[in-house]
């Protein structure tokens, strides 16, 4: 039964990618969903019949992989965050990302990319909601909640992190400054570049829009679905919610949304409505020890704790190319260290227990990385290997890419909590679910928020969260993916780098700046 399930979760996973590429066989694959007035026509055929709604919705599911797959999660920005020993290697490919050189022709492409995607793929959505609400839309009444609230929820969403990446560090002396303009028509028109206050505003009333259309979310009213209805009349459109942006994960989203404007009381209030919900109802249960460690199939994602993620079949490519042991080490994103308990390497400083299942054996491998230069010469390097995306084969999880998950939730209640002992509890939570030792108060003392971050960067790293996170709290030094150096008078380790404000902060992309410039002459 196992396997015929993990069939079924491939198979309708797999369906949103299917979407895509059947809505980008009607245009361009450059602009998928974006209609010309000229092509009316074409765009009124897409939105017929019920199933061109949920084809376009899966379309922007699957073009999310795009940003989201390697730029937003594995790749350039938990590079940024200092996750790995990159920045002090020239050669490497992520140089000029761990060193915030925002100017580099890799960088500005990259950016440039990075926006032009988010926005396409906004347009897009736009253009559904759009749809949605024409007085003869043909989208079926039980849809039309599920595909709004998700197109609304994926608008601010991806508004959302353009203003984390292109923004400044949010605070009440900042929130006035221009950021990025906040899309929500389908006019080709170049919108204005609003301040970040206004920009978060959006994003909210877009979420607690979401939040309302989807309150009846099947994932909450009936519990995950990881199985086919035994009505051979229903479709699985309504089924395995907890792999899409559904309401839990909204909810999350506003969490995160809620401080990042410093709104902590709106933050805790949602974290622990999540908190006591999923518990009441287990949707996301924490995932199983013997899970995680299974010979055969080893949970490395923790998966049944995944709120919403993504799809993608190249995850097995992007895992090659950075973390595999053949990567060439110019390309490789590797902990730096002889060992997995090399003081001067990063794994002893990243987790403070041995026993933790972020640490195990299974997650992480000392290799000798080898690469051969254009000129023949050789070089090798010992590296400490992360396997958190390695590939397992016949598995329901095998191309999953998380994007939210419950631990997140659990450390924004413990960042929000009025005390240090609830605090502390949600993080002994979690950290208990990773096979470690409880904190105790009378050690933590003042220095809750530091234990917050410790758990966060390991709970998220290959997830792209980390770099906003120290950004939020615009923080001056970060643990160094690098340098590991024992003072001789103390016999203490340094072990962070610096950052400077200007670190958190992309300057908007040459592609914007240019098309403003010739739409002013």
């Amino acid at each position: 039964m196992k396997g015929v399930y993990n069939m079924k979760i491939q198979n309708i996973m797999r369906t949103m990618a299917v979407s895509c590429l059947a809505v980008m066989s009607m245009s361009s694959c450059s602009d998928w969903l974006q209609v010309d007035m000229e092509d009316e026509i074409m765009e009124d055929k897409l939105f017929e019949d019920n199933s061109g709604f949920v084809s376009s919705l899966n379309g922007v599911y699957a073009k999310m992989n795009e940003n989201y797959s390697s730029t937003l999660s594995m790749g350039v920005i938990d590079v940024m965050a200092q996750y790995y020993d990159v920045r002090q290697n020239s050669n490497h490919t992520f140089y000029n990302y761990a060193n915030y050189n925002f100017n580099a022709i890799n960088f500005e492409n990259t950016s440039g990319d990075l926006w032009t995607t988010q926005y396409a793929l906004i347009a897009n959505l736009n253009l559904l909601l759009e749809h949605c609400d024409m007085p003869d839309a043909t989208i079926k009444p039980n849809y039309y909640p599920m595909v709004k609230g998700e197109a609304l929820a994926l608008r601010a969403m991806l508004h959302f992190d353009l203003l984390r990446i292109y923004g400044p560090v949010y605070s009440a002396d900042t929130e006035n400054e221009t950021t990025i303009p906040y899309e929500e028509t389908t006019s080709k028109a170049i919108q204005p570049l609003l301040p970040a206050k206004e920009v978060m505003a959006k994003v909210l009333r877009d979420l607690n829009d979401a939040a309302e259309l989807l309150k009846d979310d099947r994932i909450r009213t009936e519990g995950v679905m990881n199985s086919d209805s035994e009505d051979p009349n229903e479709s699985s459109d309504m089924r395995y919610r907890q792999y899409r942006l559904n309401y839990y994960a909204v909810q999350a989203l506003l969490a995160r949304a809620y401080l990042w404007t410093g709104n902590k009381t709106k933050a805790y209030e949602i974290a622990t409505s999540l908190i006591s919900e999923n518990k009441e109802k287990e949707v996301f249960p924490w995932t199983p020890k013997a899970n995680v460690q299974s010979p055969e199939k080893p949970d490395r994602i923790f998966s049944t704790e995944v709120m919403f993620s993504l799809y993608n079949t190249s995850r097995i490519t992007l895992f090659d190319n950075y973390f595999k042991r053949s990567a060439k080490i110019s390309n490789s994103l590797t902990f730096k260290g002889e060992s997995l308990n090399d003081m001067n390497g990063k794994i002893p400083h990243f987790y403070s227990d041995e026993l933790d299942l972020r640490r195990g054996d299974n997650m992480w491998s000392l290799e000798t990385l080898e690469e051969t230069s254009d000129v023949g010469a050789s070089s090798t390097k010992k590296a400490i290997c992360f396997s958190k995306y390695a590939d397992v084969p016949e598995n329901s999880i095998r191309y999953m890419i998380p994007l939210i998950r419950m631990s997140e939730i659990y450390l924004i209640a413990a960042e929000c909590a009025p005390t240090t002992t609830e605090a502390i509890g949600y993080i002994n939570e979690l950290r208990s679910n990773r096979n470690c030792i409880d904190l105790e108060e009378d050690n933590v003392g003042d220095d809750i928020q530091q234990y917050i971050t410790n758990e966060f960067a390991r709970e998220m790293i290959g997830e792209g969260q980390l770099y906003f996170y120290y950004k939020r709290l615009n923080m001056d030094e970060v643990l160094s993916g690098t340098t590991f150096e024992e003072d001789w008078w103390t016999g203490e380790f340094e072990v962070t780098e610096p950052m400077d404000t200007q670190d958190y902060v992309w300057p908007l992309p040459k592609v914007e700046i240019d098309k403003r410039v010739t739409t002013e002459n």
